[in-house]
């Protein structure tokens, strides 16, 4: 399976395509939005095509919380867009409640979207720019305060009514915001990196918030961002894309337990999870990854991947989280157990609750990588230390297609 290769936690089902002016409608009432291999080309002046999205398919479920996550250029906004009818697929269709939507304009699609601008009318009042979405398509009065004060009430934000954004602060501005979409009662929620220009501290409130909210309003929300730490903590389900194409689709802790392939491996996890160069050699009935620095003995469950997997060894690379690579020691001190790595200190990042090492098996610098050990760790800067392996958490990726062979 390459980088490229779209891999998802329970198979698509594709609609068929509209006959002329007939309506076309799925049954799954399970599916409240479908991405149907949509693809989306911008033209250059150049007479050539910018693929921003291509052939990706996703059934998102009725209320859950899809996350977009990604690099930027990756297609994640562009895929939103598309969804809001804001952009024009080049191919693909675009499905809601049931319905094919490809050719509706954005007002009669269902959907609210939230962006990072919180675009909230300066001169008017909060209480004025959650009810503008309801007045300008007629509601009646009753209905549209009553639904201003629900709104309210459930954000939090009752006392703030007669305020106008300039006398708000900038998460305050953030759930208005979010209250003009939800006044609307839309059947999608489209959030478009709203947390972006919150400070770090904010930021961490705000997920916490928006998590509880779509827990009160049961609404589908997809939501983007190139933030893995929002994508890990607010999705049900987290879609990662590089270039255009969907690299995994599931559970956030699958994304990090079984990444697919070594791009969504080095992109989920904070600090990135480590690719070290070694030679993957047959030893005693199994194999050992090598190096001129250790040897560590593959686990069972490694050694039956790569007879399953058939390929040659020598393009493995293995893979190993910081976390995984830790009980260091001064080399030196009383002999460890069998299968560590010894390395040279070059750098301690403390963390409070952790400690960052980045360390490379040479005192130059080559093929550095990071270790994550305890705050209580007395290892020291320039000197070598022996770190322990927790061989059951490692991977191996093939170097030609990326492919995580271990899952």
């Amino acid at each position: 399976m390459s980088d490229t290769t779209q891999s998802q936690d329970s198979s698509d089902t594709s609609g068929e395509q509209p006959d002329g002016d007939t309506p076309t409608v799925h049954a799954d009432e399970e599916v409240n939005v479908r991405i149907d291999d949509l693809t989306k080309v911008y033209d250059e002046d150049d007479g050539s095509g910018v693929v921003a999205v291509e052939n990706l398919s996703i059934d998102i479920r009725r209320g859950e919380f899809l996350v977009f996550v990604g690099p930027s250029g990756c297609g994640k906004t562009t895929t939103l867009r598309t969804v809001a009818g804001l952009e024009t697929p080049t191919e693909g269709r675009i499905w809601i409640e049931g319905e094919d939507v490809s050719d509706l304009e954005p007002r009669d699609r269902g959907v609210a979207m939230v962006f990072q601008n919180y675009a909230l009318y300066p001169h008017m009042t909060v209480r004025e720019n959650l009810s503008f979405p309801l007045r300008i398509r007629n509601y009646p009065s009753d209905e549209t305060a009553e639904r201003v004060e629900h709104t309210a009430e459930l954000l939090e934000i009752s006392e703030l009514l007669d305020r106008k954004p300039s006398a708000l602060s900038g998460g305050q501005q953030q759930r208005v915001a979010l209250g003009r979409a939800i006044v609307r009662e839309p059947s999608v929620f489209l959030m478009d990196e709203p947390l972006s220009n919150l400070d770090a501290k904010l930021r961490v409130q705000m997920r916490t918030e928006l998590n509880e909210i779509h827990k009160r309003v049961e609404k589908t929300t997809i939501y983007v961002t190139h933030d893995q730490a929002e994508a890990m903590t607010l999705g049900d389900r987290v879609a990662v894309l590089n270039e255009g194409r969907l690299q995994q689709l599931g559970p956030p802790q699958r994304l990090y337990d079984e990444p697919v392939n070594r791009f969504v491996a080095g992109f989920i996890g904070e600090p990135p999870m480590n690719f070290m160069p070694t030679d993957i050699v047959a030893a005693d009935g199994g194999y050992e990854a090598r190096s001129d620095h250790f040897g560590i003995e593959l686990p069972p469950d490694l050694v039956a991947a790569i007879d399953d997997w058939g390929g040659d060894p020598d393009v493995l690379t293995l893979g190993i989280r910081p976390e995984d690579i830790n009980d260091a020691q001064l080399v030196g001190d009383a002999t460890m157990a069998a299968n560590t790595i010894e390395a040279y200190v070059r750098l301690i990042e403390p963390m409070g609750s952790d400690k960052f090492l980045t360390v490379s098996p040479t005192a130059e610098g080559r093929h550095e990588f990071t270790a994550r050990v305890s705050p209580d760790s007395e290892i020291r800067e320039d000197e070598f230390a022996e770190f322990s392996i927790t061989r059951s958490k490692m991977h191996l990726f093939d170097d030609e297609t990326g492919r995580n062979i271990s899952v």
